[in-house]
């Protein structure tokens, strides 16, 4: 029988911890070869878009199709479970939680794998619903972080945003830049973190652009970066603003694009030294969605 689980469900169900471990295990999966993931491709609709996104992660034993329509009032999300060996649909999910989960634990992956050694200030440029997993995924995954300081420019949500994930409200972003690990999830169309902030030894972890239009970060942020990694060179090909235009300026090359997964997998070191300004550029893949879903019917049929 098909199991519905509702955005409430996917909120008692998966906490950050174990979001942070399941996408973790999903990288590695990825590294094995084990997962094929297929780029988003985007519908146009009356003043809004459908979007598609599929993975099947044959080690795992599932297969998934991640479908949301956007517009500017609002957007639904869902994913559709299928087993890997048969044709069965094991569930459906309302997914803008889970979504929310898979995005922050990436991050808090990133962070596990390429934070300088003992970081201990985490920053965050933007205040919306994604920046919570964010703050929430990156501390279950560095436990050293200690003080966090958030920044966007609506005064009221900054307030809010701070007292309630318990940040310190900076002054600009500026002020954010100068933590250990600077995660930028807006939706800004021109950058909002830029290179000559950094101090030595940041991670940036840009979350907020995905569509080639948008991007967060200046070419100064990626001509300091001693490694640049993203989820997945083919989506950052398509999505990845933040990519493509330092690239066409001449100022990185598609050749020393990485994928997390190779460092999770540990096929490659990532951070070699405390003093490196490391990027992790994130899109957002099925397969994560599909790994998350996975857990989430896990814990649904264990009762937890």
């Amino acid at each position: 029988m098909t199991v519905h689980l509702t955005e409430e469900d996917v909120a008692r169900l998966l906490p950050p911890a174990d979001a942070v471990a399941t996408i973790e295990a999903c990288f590695e999966r990825m590294a094995r070869g084990a997962v094929e993931n297929r780029p988003r491709y985007r519908l146009g609709l009356d003043h809004g878009a459908l979007a598609v996104m599929a993975a099947a992660d044959l080690e795992l034993g599932f297969a998934a199709v991640k479908a949301y329509a956007g517009f500017a009032s609002g957007a639904r999300f869902e994913v559709l479970l299928f087993r890997a060996d048969e044709p069965e649909l094991v569930a459906t999910i309302e997914a803008d939680k889970l979504g929310q989960l898979r995005t922050g634990a990436a991050s808090g992956v990133a962070a596990k794998h390429l934070a300088r050694s003992g970081a201990t200030t985490l920053g965050v440029i933007g205040c919306g619903w994604q920046a919570e997993s964010q703050v929430e995924c990156i501390r279950a995954a560095v436990p050293t972080i200690d003080r966090t300081v958030a920044y966007c420019r609506t005064e009221s949500k900054l307030r809010s945003f701070c007292e309630r994930f318990d940040c310190e409200p900076a002054g600009g972003n500026e002020e954010v830049a100068q933590c250990d690990v600077v995660v930028t999830v807006t939706g800004s169309r021109e950058p909002v973190l830029h290179g000559e902030w950094l101090r030595p030894g940041t991670l940036v972890c840009a979350v907020g652009a995905n569509d080639g239009r948008r991007r967060e970060l200046d070419d100064a942020v990626l001509a300091r970066a001693a490694f640049v990694c993203c989820d997945s060179v083919d989506d950052a090909w398509l999505e990845s603003a933040d990519l493509i235009e330092p690239i066409a300026a001449g100022v990185l090359d598609w050749a020393d694009v990485r994928e997390l997964q190779q460092v999770v997998g540990g096929g490659l070191p990532g951070r070699r030294s405390d003093d490196d300004v490391v990027v992790f550029k994130s899109n957002g893949l099925a397969a994560w969605d599909l790994a998350a879903a996975a857990r989430v019917v896990e814990l649904a049929a264990t009762g937890a």
